[in-house]
């Protein structure tokens, strides 16, 4: 009897190793059921026993290293505290931050998706046509479809690389506007490292005006909507 204890428990870290191999080679998260399906259906609560154990053994080694949710799976991460070190090893290869008018734009798009650009344009007061571009190349937002407005106006919404580029594993993990709104009136918020706050007109309350509301697909009269008078931004 004790003889297989020993033997299960080796086979167990077997699979601890498997996981943390194949989490390791991923460049992208990968569910449970993912995760199960290469590890020859072992099933996915012990997939997801071994995530934790690996954890566990992370937080006790000190490791500067963890499994994260994210994305609705889990990625093998550095851990936050380490992140000024990290923007140090990649600083002047890659350009990683978004500009203030992309943080804008994005943020409209989190909140109100699925949105037209005109209800966009509405929000900000200027000519998004090129920071929509930038953030569909970095694929941070996609089509979602049309409108039922008049002239059936594109709409768009975020992607699972949106979740990945800021650490959440579902939409619903957004900071509600109320608490952003609290955030911002009892702190100077800095966003990655851009001076400039949060503009508050970007989240209008229900009820005003300005804005579109929560919920609703069909814009402005058209994608050509003449009331935006700015030019074009780009990152």
């Amino acid at each position: 009897m004790q003889k297989k204890l020993i033997m299960d428990e080796a086979q167990l870290e077997e699979y601890r190793a498997i996981t943390e191999a194949v989490l390791f080679a991923s460049d992208a998260p990968l569910s449970l059921t993912e995760l199960s399906r290469i590890m020859d259906d072992v099933g996915e609560d012990l997939v997801g026993g071994c995530i934790e154990d690996l954890n566990e053994k992370y937080v006790r080694g000190g490791h500067g290293f963890e499994i994260r949710h994210v994305a609705n799976g889990y990625q093998l991460s550095s851990k936050v505290d380490y992140a000024k070190w990290i923007r140090r090893l990649y600083r002047g290869r890659i350009p990683s931050r978004l500009t203030q008018a992309a943080l804008e734009c994005l943020s409209i798009v989190a909140y109100k998706q699925p949105i037209s650009r005109s209800e966009v344009e509405a929000i900000r007061g200027v000519n998004v046509d090129g920071v929509l571009r930038t953030l569909l190349d970095r694929n941070l937002i996609r089509i979602a479809g049309r409108g039922e407005g008049v002239g059936r106006p594109i709409l768009y919404a975020t992607t699972g690389d949106f979740l990945r580029y800021f650490g959440l594993n579902k939409l619903s993990d957004l900071p509600k506007l109320d608490e952003l709104n609290e955030l911002l009136k009892d702190q100077d918020i800095e966003l990655d490292e851009v001076e400039e706050q949060l503009d508050q007109s970007l989240f209008p309350r229900p009820g005003r005006s300005g804005g579109p509301r929560p919920g609703r697909s069909d814009g402005p009269a058209d994608e050509t909507d003449g009331k935006v008078v700015s030019t074009d931004e780009t990152e």
